[in-house]
């Protein structure tokens, strides 16, 4: 485990440096209290530390006092060192945000057990901390996929709508349907469906940008959106994830399938009030336009297009998925 000892005295510092690192302690050294602070606020810094009481640049009271009213994750359990031993001192490191106290010089054997104490309070916030992560996954992401699930990207999709609004800029919404998904559950089974699905959605999880969003929308369907995107982008973006997903065939036991999908689009220019709902509507006719022209396609409709109620009148019978 990674520790910080803090510590103006040079001599008293290698002393604890050395009994640390035979202790199997990853050491991190501060040689005053300016170092330190810096230290603990980098990224990944230790959960551990050691501040001398009385230190040049900013004490030890003062180091513990600005990391406590950062309030951040994880905890950094903070063992004051020190020469005073009054009940006074002890109240007024402990009111400054300090887990425990040793005078000095240390007793190795005091160190050791107080430590102890502080990595198990560690480790205990870490498990906590794990669990609260794993619970949250549970909650926003698909079990399979492990893409946004249906309420997440819902939730994705009206933010970015609102944020569009306040910036007037544009919001692209993309429907994606594998094509045959079912023959792929009739002939291979189930366990080779749920391969597919997951396959498919790393493959478009790896063709879109970083600030956008996919999610598993249910069953074979997914939902992409894409802030910022106009419709020349939204259709370019839909085309590469299109091409992407049916460019190499996947394994499907001593098999092998080439899956593909079809992909409506439709965009929320700036100045236009859309709701999610209407979006999706309008991006789910889009798709079923492209199944009409014969799959693995992209289509994009305009908000306002009655492109499809004219295709819809001439053709009537159902479209296979």
């Amino acid at each position: 485990m990674k520790i910080l000892i803090a510590e103006d005295s040079i001599v008293s510092r290698h002393l604890l440096e050395a009994t640390l690192r035979k202790w199997g302690y990853e050491v991190v050294v501060a040689c005053d209290g300016l170092e330190a602070l810096e230290l603990m606020q980098r990224e990944n810094a230790p959960n551990l530390a050691i501040l001398d009481w009385m230190m040049p640049g900013m004490t030890g009271l003062e180091v513990c006092d600005r990391i406590r009213r950062r309030a951040g994750e994880p905890y950094t359990y903070i063992l004051l060192l020190t020469s005073k031993s009054q009940k006074e001192d002890v109240i007024e490191g402990m009111d400054a945000g300090a887990d425990d106290y040793i005078t000095k010089p240390f007793d190795q054997h005091e160190l050791q057990v107080r430590l102890r104490a502080g990595r198990r309070l560690v480790d205990l916030q870490a498990e906590l901390l794990s669990a609260r992560e794993a619970l949250r996954e549970q909650a926003t992401k698909d079990s399979l996929t492990h893409l946004w699930n249906r309420n997440s990207i819902l939730e994705i999709l009206s933010r970015e709508l609102v944020r569009a609004a306040r910036e007037g800029t544009s919001v692209g919404v993309v429907m994606v349907d594998l094509d045959h998904f079912k023959s792929v559950n009739d002939n291979y089974g189930h366990f080779a469906g749920d391969a597919v699905l997951s396959e498919s959605a790393r493959r478009m999880q790896s063709t879109i940008r970083q600030y956008d969003a996919i999610g598993r929308y249910g069953g074979e369907e997914f939902l992409v959106i894409l802030p910022g995107c106009d419709e020349q982008g939204c259709y370019n973006q839909a085309e590469r994830m299109r091409k992407n997903l049916a460019q190499a065939k996947m394994s499907l036991n001593e098999s092998t399938v080439c899956v593909t999908a079809s992909f409506g689009a439709t965009v929320a220019l700036p100045g236009q009030s859309r709701t999610a709902e209407s979006l999706i509507r309008k991006a789910d006719e889009a798709l079923y336009l492209a199944k009409r022209l014969g799959r693995n396609r992209v289509e994009v409709l305009p908000v306002e297009s009655g492109r499809l109620a004219a295709i819809s009148e001439q053709e009537t019978e159902p479209v296979a998925q």
